[in-house]
């Protein structure tokens, strides 16, 4: 029996405005008009991760712009608009989900958002919420659908040649989440036969397809869609970020995460390439959100969100940030 809650809004694989001013509405429809097939020509090209980031030029991919109060086009933007636009996961336990009790969004990177938004407009809920599937992210960044991405975004080197990175906030690595009493012990051969899920554009999935350990391998829009399929005992395992893991963990007892991390994710906030001043922007806000060691903003989340459900997660501090200038 699955904990109630376990199968969560997992309709919402599609974006859609979760909040926001009325004239939010004309933001809306980032999910439904991005260019599906764009997206998953950039999938297809994942593989090129794994070489990219054996290249010296790519040593670093967490690197980022150094922190900057300035206003710039794009921070005056966002001023002018009245509203930060930021595209979020609603259905992440701990990370970005809908509270059932109080029908508001909340988790870690929700916070972060809010730290963005008061830093920017001096109001912490001038935000306007649009839920982005997995598969969506990078879209909805390119074409200006929002202004910024914090929905458990890894960076890496792909990726960097597509949007622009914050420096890392938050470090996980991809795991294998499977049904209590399952024979998969690891990423490893214990796959083989097996149907595995992962979302599609997602660091699980340049993975399996550059070794897949003998496993039949199954994407879908949202990371979420694997643990419902993983549930029905449509697939076997699930690969994606621990961190994620743990929370779908605690919400259901009936799976766990087994073996051990064999990627390192360092999550970053999303934002266009061109919008280098709300890149300094954001890495202004997460430097001061960072500042102050156990009394930080971001530990105060840290143990707020996810200390109580990331018992088997070494991270007990934010990454050190790294600047490329």
């Amino acid at each position: 029996m699955f904990a109630a809650g376990a199968l969560v809004a997992t309709v919402a694989v599609t974006a859609s405005v979760l909040g926001g001013s009325p004239g939010g509405d004309a933001n809306g429809h980032a999910g439904g008009h991005a260019n599906g097939q764009r997206s998953q020509a950039r999938t297809a090209q994942a593989p090129a991760a794994r070489a990219a980031a054996e290249a010296p030029e790519c040593e670093h991919p967490e690197a980022s712009l150094s922190p900057s109060g300035d206003t710039g086009p794009a921070v005056q933007r966002i001023k002018d608009r009245g509203r930060l636009i930021a595209g979020v996961d609603q259905n992440s336990y701990r990370w970005g989900y809908r509270d059932p009790a109080t029908g508001r969004l909340s988790g870690f990177d929700i916070e972060l958002v809010r730290a963005i938004a008061k830093d920017i407009l001096g109001d912490p809920e001038k935000v306007t919420w649009l839920a982005i599937p997995t598969n969506k992210r990078i879209d909805v960044v390119r074409d200006k659908k929002v202004d910024l991405v914090a929905r458990t975004m890894t960076i890496n080197c792909e990726r960097v040649k597509q949007v622009a990175f914050s420096t890392a906030y938050f470090e996980a690595g991809q795991q294998v989440l499977v049904p209590d009493g399952s024979p998969i012990t690891a990423f490893d051969d214990s796959l083989r036969g097996k149907k595995v899920c992962t979302a599609k554009g997602s660091t699980g999935e340049s993975e399996l397809r550059n070794e897949a350990h003998g496993a039949e391998v199954r994407t879908v829009p949202n990371q979420l869609d694997c643990l419902v399929r993983l549930q029905l005992g449509q697939v076997d395992a699930v690969i994606t970020d621990n961190a994620l893991a743990a929370g779908q963990a605690a919400q259901d007892p009936s799976v766990k995460l087994v073996g051990k991390p064999f990627t390192t994710e360092p999550y970053g906030v999303a934002m266009n390439l061109a919008d280098k001043d709300l890149v300094r922007r954001v890495n202004k806000v997460l430097a001061d959100y960072q500042r102050g060691g156990e009394n930080s903003q971001w530990m105060l989340a840290y143990q707020k969100w996810l200390a109580e459900d990331l018992t088997g997660i070494k991270n007990p501090a934010p990454p050190k940030p790294r600047y490329k200038d």
